[in-house]
């Protein structure tokens, strides 16, 4: 039986079908997401322990070691980083593609917990975990920036109305800062007048943290009513702080103004950031995991006026970093090396074939398989990157193949003195199982990148899937639409 044979008899309905194709695909197309690379989600956690004042030889050996020790017995790690610095430990863990994150952080979970017995005493705080997604990069950066107000001011600002907008455009996943200079009460204390009172810096650290506390305060019941007690302890400027009392000496109180200063200042004074010169608070955007990049940065753009019209007028937002940028100009090139290797493959027929009729009908297979693996993409969740791209580039050169074949096929029985129709059906017969065994040949050649493991083998999976979607499009082609126009606009 020719499987051909229904097409070539019925050239409305498979025009239809071709048609259905290329609207399909053109559709797909304007509403893939655009991205550098294919979309891999790693299995990774992150996770953060302070101490505050340690240094990182401290951090490294009292916190990290022993973190290390029990996370290495997690199941299916394939790489451990670790970074310490003042008062900070940073560990990334990442498992097996194949592994799940949920189970993943639970083992984390497990881990620390039994690690707690082995860190520091002092630690205010356990250490944290968070799921790392390495697909949400950073798409781009905006800096705050005033001449006349305070970077904490500035830090209120990005932090209550900026970040919050931003964090409410479609893909934005995640919003964070650079810079940051939350508010804080720095005591700075005077070792001479200290040692003088008898006092060591640990009893000031003591009584501070002891005076400045939220804490319940309970409540007065009565016959009929009770009354909670809503005072707090808590600190909150200078003047609290300077007439803290640390201590008591022959009956006299020693206050905290006694042995030092109380300022008003940033939480963190190690870290900065500036643009050109002028000091500022970058916010980065990054991306979330199945939004088109490209439309995500462009809708910032559109609503970054409406955005900052909250802001004083004293402060100026500016745009620093925009990723799209590059990744758009790359799309683009590869796009144009595939319309270039279209051009070039419908040169070479026609160099060769000599015939337009021909030449055309070979060529209408490029639009059409392009078109169609543009449409299986979406279906998919594949993303216009440059690597599915590159594939179709080199994919234009294999779809021509098989509708090549099918035509000079016809073209020697019409030679033979057969009418169109009857060499469409009787040439498309005779190499059906040919163009079958051409498309299966060349799709088995992707087949070790499609078993390739790890990350190399995830991010070239699209490539081979999408060219090998390519490959069996053009040859389903080649067996219907080919035959049928061979039969209608060949020489009769």
């Amino acid at each position: 039986m020719n499987l051909s044979e229904p097409f070539i008899k019925r050239p409305v309905a498979t025009c239809l079908l071709a048609l259905s194709l290329l609207l399909a695909g053109a559709l797909a197309y304007f509403n893939l997401q655009v991205a550098p690379l294919p979309q891999v989600d790693f299995p990774t956690i992150s996770i953060s322990a302070n101490l505050s004042g340690a240094s990182a030889e401290t951090m490294a050996t009292s916190v990290a070691t022993p973190l290390e020790r029990v996370l290495s017995q997690v199941p299916q790690i394939t790489s451990m980083t670790s970074s310490s610095s003042l008062g900070t430990t940073q560990i990334v863990l990442q498992f097996d593609l194949a592994r799940n994150i949920d189970g993943a952080a639970q083992d984390v979970e497990s881990a620390i917990a039994s690690a707690a017995r082995s860190l520091p005493k002092s630690m205010t705080a356990q250490p944290s975990y968070h799921k790392v997604n390495p697909a949400q990069q950073t798409v781009m950066s905006l800096a705050l920036t005033s001449k006349t107000r305070p970077l904490i001011e500035l830090n209120r600002l990005a932090d209550n109305f900026l970040a919050q907008k931003l964090s409410l455009v479609p893909g934005v996943g995640l919003v964070d800062f650079h810079g940051q200079q939350r508010p804080a009460v720095r005591i700075q204390i005077d070792p001479d007048r200290l040692a003088a009172r008898g006092l060591t810096l640990a009893d000031v650290r003591s009584i501070v943290g002891l005076s400045t506390i939220s804490a319940p305060k309970g409540t007065i019941s009565g016959t009929n009513s009770a009354v909670a007690l809503n005072a707090t302890d808590q600190l909150n400027d200078t003047t609290q702080f300077a007439n803290l009392v640390v201590a008591y000496k022959n009956g006299a109180p020693i206050r905290l103004s006694d042995i030092g200063t109380a300022v008003n200042a940033a939480e963190d004074v190690h870290q900065a950031a500036a643009v050109q010169g002028e000091q500022a608070i970058i916010i980065d955007v990054h991306q979330q995991p199945g939004f088109n990049v490209v439309q995500t940065t462009q809708t910032i753009m559109a609503n970054l006026p409406s955005m900052t019209t909250a802001l004083p007028a004293d402060t100026h937002v500016q745009v620093v970093g925009d990723r799209t940028q590059t990744i758009t100009a790359s799309v683009k090139d590869v796009q144009f090396t595939l319309l270039m290797s279209i051009a070039l493959v419908v040169m070479v027929i026609f160099l060769f074939l000599r015939n337009v009729a021909s030449t055309v009908i070979s060529s209408i297979t490029i639009p059409l398989s392009l078109l169609g693996t543009f449409a299986l993409m979406y279906f998919l969740g594949y993303t216009l990157d440059n690597l599915s791209i590159m594939g179709l580039s080199i994919a234009v050169g294999f779809v021509v193949d098989d509708a090549i074949v099918v035509i000079e096929n016809i073209a020697r029985h019409r030679e033979q003195g057969k009418s169109a129709m009857a060499a469409a059906i009787d040439g498309t017969r005779e190499v059906s199982f040919t163009i079958m065994s051409m498309t299966i040949s060349l799709i088995a050649v992707f087949i070790p990148i499609l078993l390739m493991g790890g990350m190399v083998g995830r991010l070239f999976r699209e490539f081979a899937i999408t060219v090998s979607i390519a490959i069996i499009i053009s040859g389903l082609v080649s067996l219907t639409v080919a035959p049928m126009l061979s039969s209608r606009l060949g020489k009769g």
